[in-house]
């Protein structure tokens, strides 16, 4: 290679390299940063699974109660084509009976049982006396004020096109994310209705996080407005310390260190994208996460995320 041809393919490289620094940290240079209809710190995961029964109306209730800024719930649709909040679509782990929601009609649902496993601490239950499944339209009418982030949790065309039905009809397109890890979901719930911001779907996330390791993201549009993700470290306290090989723990160390950046953070947030980590339930993980430049924080435990944020300065 001539001096010559070195010479301009490293002023290339340099000039993008620049180029690229710049627009992830001033990404107002080249796109207009997105409009926000809500900002949520706090979110309480399934209602707040440790302190209540999850995707329960009382659950729901003592979340909105102490302050929190957005509900999670998870839906399904049932033989009636009624949306139903439950997480599972077989009712085994939370009712006790093995059978699908998609089979029964509402009426015949089983109630969950009196005490749960907490998804995301491990060795703890909640127990709680309301074991109704509830309607995604019931959570919609007793909190028209409060965001709600709905995890759509089938590839159903109907669950889809229902919950956007009620959005629509209970006018909350503007309180309202909803979407999946699988990304023909998210694709699917936008195409139905494009006014409902959408959650960044599995394979996206891994694409952003190509594209930020590249150099490529500040260039790159963006259609999602909420960077939904776990923190990969908490995998290890789920499980017991003696069954988790070295290469296992290796991957989640792994996960951690490129999922969890801080420049990757600010440069969402910089261009109006909120960052959510998940499921986070101590006051370390919530620090982490706030420090790291997160905008929100999903706990299963609204009483102490919202006692962490009022000792907490960002």
């Amino acid at each position: 290679m001539s001096s010559t041809a070195a010479f301009c393919l490293l002023s290339t490289l340099g000039g993008y390299l620049v180029t690229s620094f710049l627009l992830l940290k001033y990404p107002a240079l080249l796109h207009q940063r997105k409009k926000q209809r809500f900002l949520s710190r706090h979110i309480s995961h399934r209602g707040g699974a440790g302190e209540n029964l999850e995707n329960t109306m009382t659950a729901f209730q003592h979340a909105v109660t102490i302050g929190t800024d957005m509900l999670e719930l998870d839906c399904h649709i049932t033989k009636d084509e009624q949306v139903v909040v439950s997480h599972d679509a077989n009712l085994k782990r939370s009712t006790g009976v093995n059978v699908n929601v998609a089979d029964l009609k509402y009426c015949e649902l089983p109630p969950y049982l009196c005490k749960l496993d907490v998804p995301f601490q491990r060795a703890s239950k909640c127990e709680g006396k309301d074991t109704r499944i509830p309607l995604l339209k019931e959570v919609f009418e007793a909190f028209p004020e409060t965001p709600i982030n709905i995890d759509i949790k089938v590839n159903n065309d109907v669950l889809i096109k229902k919950v956007s039905e009620l959005v629509k009809q209970y006018k909350r397109e503007h309180l309202t994310v909803w979407g999946n890890a699988n990304s023909e979901i998210v694709d699917k719930c936008y195409k139905e209705n494009s006014d409902i911001p959408i959650l960044f779907s599995l394979q996206r996330v891994l694409l952003i996080l190509g594209l930020f390791f590249t150099g490529l993201l500040p260039f790159v549009p963006i259609r999602e407005q909420f960077f939904e993700i776990p923190m990969p470290s908490i995998i290890l306290k789920l499980k017991d310390p003696h069954t988790v090989s070295k290469g296992h723990k290796f991957l989640i160390w792994l996960s951690d260190t490129l999922l969890m950046r801080k420049a990757l953070f600010d440069h969402l947030t910089a261009r109006g994208i909120q960052v959510y980590v998940w499921v986070l339930n101590e006051e370390h993980e919530y620090k982490r996460a706030f420090d790291l430049g997160a905008t929100g924080v999903m706990t299963d435990y609204p009483t102490k995320l919202k006692d962490f944020l009022n000792n907490f300065s960002a």
